[in-house]
């Protein structure tokens, strides 16, 4: 492996093996550093002979959609292992997604915009940078969230700019865009555009299921968040949350309980999840549940209402989110 990734100028080999038994086919296919030969990632895919044509276009979409997050994971590491005082604007980029993950936006955005000034037309610091401004103008504590906003609304549109046919940036710009107050026609355009340069981005997937579901389309946006947890669970910090708010607002309360819960509990920092179910039991009834969520989620942030950053078009939406709330809070609903 060594050799390979020495004559081939490469870090990572993507190798497998066809095996044939009767009218039966195996594929195996296992992603490995070149230099280490551990093994990154791992599957199998079995099907029938004459199916083998559908079977290639399954296994060409699988292993597409796990590549691009598994390297992002492994070159984050190696970055995370550099000398600081030796990194590129590629490394900085890196460090800032990983901190991004823990929702350090603060630290990352930072980070990103060292990497800005060494390279301006980078357009992976530029997406993820507008992305953490969209996540820190969240934060209705922050002094500076208006000038956060402006800042992140220039970040995003200089990300598309430069994106070419770069699906994570325009997918990322897409998102961080949305949320100010652009035109969510023109953002779910603009993600249609990632998506039909790479059909297998995990994370452009999961992006446009948020804007369908920002518009109203909740049953779009669970079709295109399986879509998203099909081909990587690994690209996005909450594989599941919005699959769990879909099924909120298509009031399937009873589905979307258990799933925030599960939610909550790998990411105990995210707010949002705390929201949606102590929205869930108000409407449900379980008015003491409710109390108690809100409870655990004044524990992580004083702000429990959020009305003036609920991107929502549909009305209906936005009402059935703050009703339950106002009924968590005790209030009239």
């Amino acid at each position: 492996m060594k050799q390979v990734g020495r004559e081939l100028g490469v870090r990572y080999v993507l190798e497998g093996s066809v095996r044939r038994g009767g009218n039966r086919v195996r594929i195996n296919a296992q992603l490995m550093e070149a230099e280490t030969g551990a093994h990154l990632w791992a599957d199998r895919f079995d099907g029938l002979l004459e199916d083998v044509f559908d079977l290639q276009d399954k296994v060409a979409s699988s292993v597409a959609g796990v590549i691009e997050p598994e390297l992002q994971a492994a070159e984050t590491a190696r970055s995370a292992s550099r000398r600081t005082s030796n990194l590129s604007a590629y490394d900085l980029y890196l460090r800032a997604y990983a901190m991004s993950f823990t929702y350090q936006q603060r630290q990352a955005l930072a980070l990103l915009e060292e990497a800005i000034s060494r390279d301006p037309h980078y357009g992976p610091a530029l997406g993820l940078a507008a992305q953490c401004c969209q996540q820190l103008v969240a934060n209705l504590n922050a002094s500076d969230r208006d000038a956060i906003r402006r800042k992140g609304i220039v970040f995003g549109r200089r990300a598309v700019e430069v994106a070419g046919d770069d699906a994570g940036v325009l997918a990322d710009a897409a998102m961080a865009l949305a949320v100010p107050g652009e035109d969510l026609d023109a953002m779910i355009a603009l993600v249609d555009r990632a998506l039909a340069f790479n059909p297998s981005y995990a994370r452009g997937w999961y992006i446009s299921g948020f804007l369908r579901l920002w518009v109203g389309q909740a049953d779009l946006a669970i079709e295109h968040g399986e879509i998203a947890l099909r081909l990587s669970r690994r690209a996005v910090k909450n594989p599941t949350f919005l699959i769990d708010t879909a099924l909120f607002f298509s009031r399937r309360f009873e589905e979307a309980v258990p799933r925030l819960r599960v939610a909550i509990e790998d990411q105990p920092a995210f707010p949002n999840p705390y929201r949606y179910l102590a929205a869930c039991y108000a409407h449900m009834g379980l008015l003491d549940e409710a109390r108690g969520m809100i409870a655990r989620l004044r524990s992580i942030t004083p702000e429990v209402m959020v009305d003036l950053l609920l991107p929502y078009r549909n009305p209906q939406h936005r009402e059935l989110f703050l009703s339950g709330l106002r009924l968590a809070l005790g209030e009239t609903a």
